[in-house]
């Protein structure tokens, strides 16, 4: 049996039996005609009796009609469950989460700091790892299940298919050119070409492709030529040089006609992918071969597959790399926030702008879910969880109801003597 209810009936059994004992007590006093100190035991049984009686009848219309009789105004809890779940609800709401209490409490809690706190130590910084990577690798037992990746490859190639490719790529070239952003890019390019151009490795490839057309297109005067291994490094040597010279004056020159030449041929592009039928044709059949291309679903299947068995062979070993490695960056996070009074800030600052944003939505969901959750209880349930909570203690009323009342009785009755 649940410990409230044996509190409530043991509780129960002690008021009732002090009211029978009062009404027995009544009964001998009268008995005895109320003579001698038999006249201050009737006082006090008859004061005890009235009270026990009221108390009880206070206590019991409560939950339920006394005796059974409905009688007007009792049990207000059964009859007013609706009322009394919507004002809890609103007490709740407007007391307990109130955004100016939520939001001192907040300020008086320093939630960053409780964090930088709870994340700095070890075990706590290990059991918040272990959990992220348990989910990581339960979404991955989602992924993999063959019914959600019928959906997500439907969806992905819904989403693919109706993705304008050729726009998406003009305007992001179109952004990259915005401010001669993409002459940046050429500079890089025309730098890393003379870097490799300056390589003794680039030099002799070189050397090799002009001994190899002149040997090719030229028979007869390579034939002629002394020492061809030397003549071809040497023009090998000078071809890099040129080049060389003429990425330098480029780079050098902001109005260079390759620069002219370059701006020119971007932008054409840009304007092609946006309007020509022709070009735009060619990248969505580019697409469309891609998106529908099974080896490379097949692939990125594979990888999907290797990632899964990688990461649940690592979390089956005594010491996981990945739940180290988590770990370890939720320490440092930790550790990054203790020693940041900025960041603190910070945090506490979103976290009351959170707060001040969807304070009341979150006051009127838990207000609505109380208010919902009561309605829909049982009447003989509610009312008897509710008798099971603050029945035992209601039972001291009818108790004190009692003792007061013959104490009571017993004053009033030497009023009386005084008086008469």
């Amino acid at each position: 049996m649940d410990n409230r209810r044996r509190l409530l009936i043991r509780n129960k059994t002690i008021a009732t039996g002090l009211m029978i004992g009062a009404a027995l007590l009544f009964v001998v006093a009268r008995l005895h005609k109320g003579q001698g100190a038999w006249e201050w035991v009737a006082a006090f049984a008859e004061a005890a009796m009235v009270g026990a009686l009221a108390d009880w009848f206070a206590v019991v219309a409560l939950f339920r009609h006394p005796l059974g009789v409905p009688i007007p105004h009792t049990a207000i809890i059964k009859n007013k469950k609706d009322v009394i779940a919507g004002n809890l609800a609103s007490f709740i709401r407007d007391k307990f989460l109130a955004t100016d209490t939520l939001i001192a409490r907040l300020r008086e809690y320093n939630p960053a700091e409780h964090l930088a706190v709870y994340l700095m130590s070890r075990d706590n910084a290990a059991g918040l790892a272990k959990g992220v990577t348990r989910v990581l690798a339960d979404s991955l037992d989602f992924i993999h299940d063959e019914r959600v990746q019928r959906l997500l490859r439907a969806a992905l190639g819904n989403r693919l298919e109706s993705f304008d490719l050729s726009t998406a790529a003009g305007g992001m070239l179109d952004a990259l050119r915005k401010d001669n952003r993409h002459q940046i890019v050429l500079d890089d390019l025309l730098r890393r070409c003379a870097a490799w151009l300056a390589t003794a490795e680039a030099q002799t490839g070189l050397a090799n492709a002009i001994d190899t057309l002149c040997t090719k297109e030229y028979p007869l005067l390579s034939a002629f030529i002394p020492n061809r291994d030397q003549f071809a490094k040497g023009v090998g040597e000078k071809v890099a040089h040129r080049i060389n010279a003429f990425i330098q004056e480029v780079n050098a020159d902001p109005c260079h006609e390759v620069r002219y030449r370059f701006d020119t041929t971007v932008t054409e592009f840009i304007a092609r992918l946006k309007s020509d039928p022709a070009l735009r044709a060619k990248v969505e059949t580019i697409k469309g071969e891609v998106v529908h291309n099974q080896a490379i679903a097949d692939y990125a299947q594979s990888l999907g597959n290797d990632l899964k068995s990688w990461l649940s062979d690592d979390l089956q070993q005594p010491e996981s790399r990945v739940q180290e490695k988590v770990g370890a960056a939720v320490a440092g996070i930790g550790t990054t926030l203790s020693h940041n009074r900025e960041l603190q800030e910070s945090l506490n600052a979103y976290l009351e702008r959170l707060l001040l944003h969807h304070g009341d939505t979150l006051r009127s969901a838990v207000a609505g879910h109380i208010s919902g959750t009561m309605q829909q209880w049982e009447i003989d349930d509610y009312t008897n969880e509710i008798e099971l909570s603050i029945g035992s203690d209601l039972q001291f009323i009818r108790m004190n109801g009692t003792l007061v009342g013959g104490m009571i009785g017993l004053l009033l009755h030497a009023v009386s003597l005084l008086l008469g």
